[in-house]
């Protein structure tokens, strides 16, 4: 094969020396003299001076050398390139997600997922951000993606995506007629809130702290979907990520009280254990992750 004769051939004009290039290849140096005699058979040229200390490259030997250095870089690109078509994407993975993301935005990337890979199992847990986490150190998941604040410690944290959170209410709230609210103007309001664990709740809680809201009463939901049947309904105000409450916003069922200054936006982000061996299934999963 002529990518193992040039490999001889850039191994003996970068020691200069037959005789340690057959001891670095596992080659006899007869073997060796015999590849260098047919290249040079094979180009019509002499390619190397030799003396008894050492070898000196020719002309024809220096151009020779640099375009071997390059076919073999080609050709060792390649190899990986066609072992990563061969290797099949299979086994399982199992996702762990928060509620925002689970419900409203992983769905679409597992159906295109399963279509391209089906041989691989997967499994989703979807909980709050807290739950995730702990599930995640006890090696119970191989991948998380979150909404909320997650420790550091023993964890890599990737950033996946923006997220834009929006006070709601029922469109027969009080505060619904206004254009724009100051933060101030939501003093002593009724509200619907996530449960303790909760990113949404998370940054619910930061906001009226920041704030400095006092809060008349609030009722707690484990679920998006609860708060937003509970808004609608006329129970309180609440924040939402807008991912969640697409569809009411459009059909009226519920509307968004602009805030100004705006609400700010929070960050979307892959969790996985640092010491967490990953499959190709994996990678390529999180490689579609990213992508969108």
């Amino acid at each position: 094969m002529i990518a193992e004769a040039l490999r001889v051939y850039v191994t003996v004009a970068e020691q200069s020396n037959f005789s340690k290039a057959a001891e670095l290849l596992n080659l006899s140096q007869p073997g060796v003299s015999l590849i260098i005699r047919n290249l040079e058979n094979e180009y019509g040229a002499k390619l190397m001076h030799r003396s008894p200390k050492q070898v000196k490259l020719t002309e024809a030997g220096e151009i020779l050398y640099k375009r071997a250095k390059h076919i073999l870089s080609l050709n060792e690109e390649a190899k990986q390139a066609i072992h990563l078509l061969n290797e099949q994407v299979t086994g399982s993975i199992q996702i762990g997600a928060s509620f925002t993301i689970g419900e409203y935005i992983l769905p679409r990337v597992l159906a295109e997922y399963a279509g391209q890979f089906p041989e691989v199992d997967l499994s989703l847990m979807i909980a709050n951000t807290e739950e995730i986490t702990l599930a995640l150190k006890a090696n119970k998941l191989d991948l998380g993606i979150v909404e909320g604040t997650v420790a550091s410690h023993g964890i890599n944290i990737t950033p996946y995506m923006k997220d834009e959170m929006i006070l709601i209410a029922s469109p027969d709230h009080p505060l619904a007629s206004n254009n724009t609210i100051r933060p101030d103007k939501l003093q002593d309001q009724i509200w619907v809130l996530r449960e303790s664990g909760s990113g949404t709740r998370s940054f619910c809680d930061q906001f009226i702290r920041h704030a400095r809201l006092s809060v008349k009463r609030s009722y707690v939901f484990t679920s998006s979907q609860g708060v937003k049947e509970a808004v609608s309904a006329g129970l309180g105000i609440a924040i939402l990520s807008r991912w969640v409450v697409k569809k009411e916003l459009a059909s009226g069922e519920i509307c968004q009280i602009s805030v100004n200054p705006k609400l700010s936006e929070r960050n979307f982000w892959i969790i996985q254990n640092c010491d967490h061996s990953s499959s190709m299934a994996l990678n390529v999963f999180i490689q579609k992750l990213q992508q969108r």
